[in-house]
């Protein structure tokens, strides 16, 4: 049986140039009952206005992955990297022994809209690194596609820690399966548009975990309106992380 964590539950914050959603206690968001999902320690769902964004911070410890949406959104690190990610792009950064980096919308314009995820490592204390690769939308059209894995599998992004992120864009009618093996867990997370899983119906925004579960089965629905202010190709897109 599949746990669903509305959207509408999760911790919400606007600060005016930043409107985040966090699916797990996050900053000033406390819920003792979402500290994370196994080795899932956040998934915040930030939109940040045109110019703005996070300043050079630290972090440490933590697989940092990216997935954008819609926008482009502009990293700058203290290993020297330097890039823009947009949508098909995952961006992975290691913060091992400790990183700085800076976060801004690349557009004067335009909003970005991103995913911004935390995993666990397997291990404290490895060195910093980056990696970034594009999963174009045919990629992940009507399939669910790896993008991260601890070894780096069928190309996907490598992170330190014994857990997978598969993709999928979903046109109604299309559906896609996941085996959970035992002893394995699941996160489902709903970026937009809407799906059913394992016959439970979920919008963006939702997340749906399990465990033990077999096969999981999500099949895409109408998207229904996008959003106004970013509107989307047509399509449900869904991830979902295999954890230990």
């Amino acid at each position: 049986m599949l746990t669903v964590r509305r959207a509408e539950d999760r911790g919400h914050e606007d600060h005016g140039w930043l409107d985040t959603r966090h699916t797990f206690s996050f900053a000033d968001y406390y819920d003792p009952k979402h500290m994370g999902f196994r080795t899932l320690r956040v998934i915040n769902e930030d939109r940040v206005q045109p110019g703005r964004g996070f300043g050079t911070h630290a972090h440490r410890d933590m697989e940092i992955v990216s997935y954008v949406l819609d926008g482009a959104l502009e990293h700058k690190d203290s290993m020297g990297t330097g890039s823009v990610i947009r949508p098909g792009d995952v961006q992975r950064m290691s913060a091992g022994t400790g990183v700085l980096h800076s976060e801004f919308n690349a557009s004067k314009t335009d909003n970005v809209h991103f995913l911004q995820i935390w995993i666990v490592p397997a291990k404290a204390g490895i060195a910093p690194s980056y990696e970034q690769k594009t999963f174009s939308r045919e990629e992940r059209r009507g399939r669910l596609r790896l993008i991260a894995s601890p070894e780096g599998q069928d190309e996907s992004v490598t992170i330190h820690s014994d857990a997978s992120i598969l993709a999928a864009v979903l046109e109604r009618g299309d559906r896609v399966e996941h085996m959970v093996r035992p002893g394995r867990h699941v996160w489902i997370h709903v970026a937009r548009g809407r799906v059913k899983a394992n016959g439970i119906e979920l919008k963006g925004g939702d997340g749906a975990s399990g465990s033990d579960q077999g096969t999981i089965s999500i099949e895409g629905l109408d998207a229904g309106q996008p959003d106004e202010a970013l509107p989307s190709a047509a399509g449900s897109e869904v991830l979902v992380f295999d954890l230990p």
